[in-house]
């Protein structure tokens, strides 16, 4: 699809015109440190802002800067990030300070070619670094910018894959603006899952989120969070203080051990990781 001049002023007038009336304020919208904007990506990633913001601000002031969160333990590290889910993300962001401190001399190269081969980067949170970061005009898409374009551009249609949008952010992209720009995206989407069905809905790439209440995911937090209180536990005392199947919980203890959560020690204690 193609935009006329028309369309794209019309388009942007109605975003930034919201945007200015009604755009959200985050403490991650107020730097460009790179360092903050990345600690931000990887926490919303698959977590809503609420959630984020008071642990974004605890999280920053723990670990100032990518040398203090690489000189970290994994234990503190998991501690500061209990509440906001999805462990491995933590890891993640541990792994990319240490990366950028050895490989970058602590300064995040902007890149999105280079960023999408750190940790838990893909190719849209390495173009969102690259934008928020360094006002790059980079193209990306996130489930609320999608629903934006979906409602504006795709009303009639029922299936629609990023294939078909990512032109339309690529034409309509503000060049000298883009960090605002896609805030202000951001903000509008927000508003549309809000007020009506969330258009998002007709992606192709929709899918509903999977149950917690009782879920692998549920152990493994469980897990995790008890660690980060207790130092380490015996296999023995960590199951009888879980609710849940005791061959479940091996399993997941398995696999955290094999993804560099835990340490097996003597005496079978099981404790985070210290490196």
């Amino acid at each position: 699809m193609h935009l006329s001049e028309s369309q794209i002023a019309g388009f942007k007038a109605e975003i930034w015109r919201f945007y200015q009336e009604q755009g959200r304020t985050f403490a991650w919208r107020n730097t460009s440190n790179p360092y903050h904007i990345v600690v931000s990506e990887i926490m919303l990633q698959q977590t809503q802002t609420y959630r984020v913001a008071p642990k974004y601000e605890l999280f920053i002031m723990m670990f100032p800067t990518w040398q203090a969160l690489a000189q970290a333990s994994t234990h503190d590290v998991l501690s500061a990030w209990q509440g906001l889910g999805y462990n491995r993300r933590a890891l993640s962001l541990h792994a990319i300070a240490k990366r950028v401190v050895s490989d970058f001399e602590g300064v995040l190269v902007n890149d999105p070619l280079v960023l999408v081969q750190f940790p838990g980067i893909g190719k849209a949170t390495a173009a969102s670094i690259c934008a928020f970061a360094y006002n790059r005009p980079t193209i990306f898409i996130e489930t609320n910018i999608r629903a934006v374009f979906i409602y504006f551009f795709f009303k009639d249609q029922a299936i629609i894959g990023d294939n078909q949008i990512l032109p339309l952010v690529t034409q309509t992209v503000d060049q000298d603006k883009p960090r605002q720009w896609y805030y202000a995206l951001m903000d509008y989407g927000v508003m549309l899952k809000k007020s009506s069905v969330n258009p998002s809905r007709k992606s192709s790439h929709y899918t509903k989120q999977s149950r917690f209440e009782g879920s692998d995911r549920q152990i493994r937090g469980a897990i995790i969070r008890l660690l980060t209180q207790q130092k380490w536990l015996t296999k023995e005392e960590l199951i009888n203080l879980l609710s849940f199947d005791n061959i479940r919980i091996a399993a997941q203890l398995d696999a955290l051990y094999k993804e560099g959560f835990i340490d097996h020690c003597a005496a079978d204690i099981i404790m985070l990781r210290r490196s």
